[in-house]
């Protein structure tokens, strides 16, 4: 049984930071990208879901004994989807590091900063 309270070699220690988190607001050329490449993607995804649908007759071929627009609705679809994602998340990451770096290079000119490291 151990007694309270606890031995100093029991304790867990950590550290209180008083700094501030930088917050990055996206510049209105980032929101207008992000904006047109969220359009984009909504109308491809629109079109791999439902178009299949439309076109469904016009798919008449068979492919192992399966119609085609039942492969495309049924996986074709899933696919797609599986895509956009994938394409959103990486342009999101690349265009949102691009501009953090720009705005690193561009305090690094400012004349405020130091190169020595005091701040």
């Amino acid at each position: 049984m151990q007694a309270w309270p606890p031995a100093k070699s029991d304790t867990v220690s950590f550290h209180l930071s008083l700094r501030m988190i930088e917050i990055h607001i996206p510049s209105a050329a980032l929101k207008k990208r992000q904006s047109r490449l969220r359009w984009t993607l909504m109308l491809i995804w629109f079109c791999a879901s439902f178009g299949p649908g439309f076109f469904a007759r016009d798919l008449a071929i068979e492919i192992q004994g399966w119609p085609l627009y039942f492969w495309m609705a049924a996986q074709g679809s899933v696919l797609v989807f599986v895509a956009i994602v994938v394409v959103y998340a990486w342009l999101m990451n690349r265009w949102e590091a691009q501009e953090v770096a720009g705005i690193t290079k561009r305090d690094e000119r400012s004349p405020l900063h130091e190169p020595n490291g005091h701040d």
